[in-house]
């Protein structure tokens, strides 16, 4: 089982630009330590050695008897009590500190007995350099972060909004447009050269818009053999149908009569199918009443359906193409299933119902498919197919979904005048 991805999760333009976002912080976080501690170290070495320096003179004076200058003394109040420890110990040493509210640096040594001589110099110019350090580093970090960001937003929004377009034409393909192109301007040779070298981005859409030529090509030179088969097979079938007219009367002559048939119907409907692939077709629309349409298709496929009305309606529809979508459904219901079959009529949308064993599997997760049939049952599968091509020319949507309690359905949605 995949995990399920957090809820912040979004698009690669989201996901890119929290990246960007999190270095940039990142490295200017790591620089502006970097120099605060550099600067840092640097201004308060100067006023350490600017105390001591103060310390060993203030020292020189006091062992000469001499009085000492402003800022140094013996136990001055103010002094941190850890350096004059320090101090008392015999050590010398220094330490910032506030002193009457000012930030100071105090130098201590050791004096006459328990005392400490201290020196005291004014820090507030230092930790002012500092202070202001530190202010221009966060400006300037996130000065540096907003551009950074907005130049990484425009590079990845550019980048992704190609990816969408070849996600679209993609989807267009499948859809059935194989005259969708992504035409990707770096894919073009016209704009491409040595300057502008072939990204990734742009080897897919190649790639997609090769697949697609080829696709096309391919599904053409299929539509062009079917028709020209079809075609070509209606003048020898035509002469073998007024052949098979003239044989005396017998079984051999009804068998031979009977594939005859058959053979004109597979061509007709291999002529049908070849028209609808070209997606040429015209409509003639009128208005018409779906009830007694329904009923005029039943009679005419001479088998025993069900006709309900629940409620009428007016189409505009082509009847020609209707009356064929709605026979090859009755005619596939009684064929592949068992009866009752029942055609209802409610409102705009007609369902054709048997009570057999139901659609295969394949046909609800992928449709009608050409040629197919299962259960040995006699047939060459290409009824539901040309349903539903007629179905796309009407505008109409034709379901095909299995009843709860068993049966297949075929549900034919129309517009409503």
């Amino acid at each position: 089982m995949r995990p399920t991805l957090p809820q912040w999760s979004g698009t690669l333009a989201a996901k890119a630009a929290a990246f960007i976002t999190v270095m940039c912080c990142a490295l200017a976080a790591l620089l502006g330590v970097l120099v605060h501690v550099q600067v840092t170290n640097q201004t308060v070495g100067q006023a350490r050695d600017q105390a001591l320096q103060r310390l060993t003179q203030a020292a020189e004076r006091y062992e000469a008897g001499d009085s000492l200058k402003r800022g140094a003394g013996v136990d001055p109040p103010g002094l941190p009590r850890p350096l004059r420890n320090l101090a008392v110990a015999g050590d010398r040493g220094t330490m910032v500190a506030e002193l009457q509210g000012q930030p100071t640096m105090w130098a201590a040594g050791p004096a006459d007995g328990d005392r400490a001589l201290a020196v005291a110099v004014d820090y507030s110019q230092q930790a002012r350099t500092i202070a202001g350090l530190d202010r221009a580093i966060l400006w300037s970090s996130g000065l540096a972060i907003g551009a950074t960001l907005l130049v990484g937003a425009f590079a990845v929004t550019r980048v992704t909004r190609r990816l969408h377009t070849t996600a679209l034409v993609a989807r267009r393909i499948s859809a059935g447009d194989l005259d969708a192109r992504v035409n990707d301007p770096l894919t073009d040779p016209r704009t491409k050269g040595p300057a502008r070298p072939q990204d990734e981005v742009a080897a897919v859409a190649a790639a997609l818009d090769s697949m697609a030529s080829s696709l096309q090509g391919k599904l053409l030179a299929e539509q062009r053999f079917t028709a020209d088969v079809a075609h070509e097979l209606r003048t020898p079938l035509t002469g073998l149908h007024a052949a098979a007219e003239l044989l005396p009367p017998g079984r051999p002559t009804e068998l031979v009569r009977d594939r005859v048939a058959a053979l004109r119907t597979l061509t007709e409907d291999l002529l049908e199918i070849s028209r609808l692939d070209t997606g040429r077709e015209r409509l003639e629309l009128d208005t018409e009443l779906l009830g007694p349409l329904a009923e005029r298709v039943v009679r005419g496929a001479g088998n025993d359906t069900q006709v309900w009305v629940v409620r009428d309606a007016a189409v505009e529809t082509d009847r020609r193409r209707l009356e064929r979508v709605l026979g090859n459904l009755v005619v596939n219901a009684h064929k592949h299933g068992r009866g009752p079959v029942v055609l209802t009529v409610d409102g705009p949308v007609v369902t054709v119902r048997d009570n057999g064993d139901g659609f295969p599997e394949y046909l609800l997760a992928h449709g009608p498919q050409r040629f197919r049939t299962e259960g040995g049952v006699k047939g060459h599968g290409l009824g539901l197919t040309i349903a539903l091509g007629q179905a796309e020319v009407l505008g109409a949507r034709l379901e095909f979904a299995n009843a709860p309690d068993g049966g297949a359905v075929a549900t034919l949605r129309l517009a409503a005048e």
